[in-house]
């Protein structure tokens, strides 16, 4: 069973540099601190499983994404076959679900996919 967090986290390069550049900006700032943000990044970069998608994979992509940046996404999806898509994108979202891949929101995610408490 995958899914894009917390159970086997999937991610490409692209991917994790975007979101190291959208967790640094000011609207984070007092959700979490540089050093919880750069705790996370690392995490997911070790724990994270790659996948390759190309830019034409991403032209390829159908039905696609209003947003064309979100077609990678949905490439990386296709290849990985997670059990679900987590976003709070509304570009994103309105697919739902997409070529049978639920698009589900992070609260959707962990109601869905519950963690063990920790020990």
């Amino acid at each position: 069973m995958k899914a894009l967090f917390f159970t086997e986290p999937i991610a490409s390069a692209e991917s994790l540099v975007e979101l190291d550049a959208v967790l640094y900006c000011k609207k984070f700032d007092l959700l979490l601190n540089c050093n919880e943000r750069r705790n996370f990044i690392d995490n997911l970069r070790r724990k994270a499983h790659l996948y390759g998608v190309q830019t034409v994979e991403a032209f390829q992509i159908e039905p696609r994404c209003r947003d064309f940046s979100d077609n990678r996404l949905l490439a990386m999806a296709l290849a990985s076959e997670p059990d679900a898509l987590v976003s709070s994108d509304e570009d994103l979202l309105t697919l739902h679900p997409w070529r049978g891949i639920p698009i589900i929101t992070p609260a959707e995610f962990l109601a869905r996919f519950p963690q063990p408490a920790a020990e």
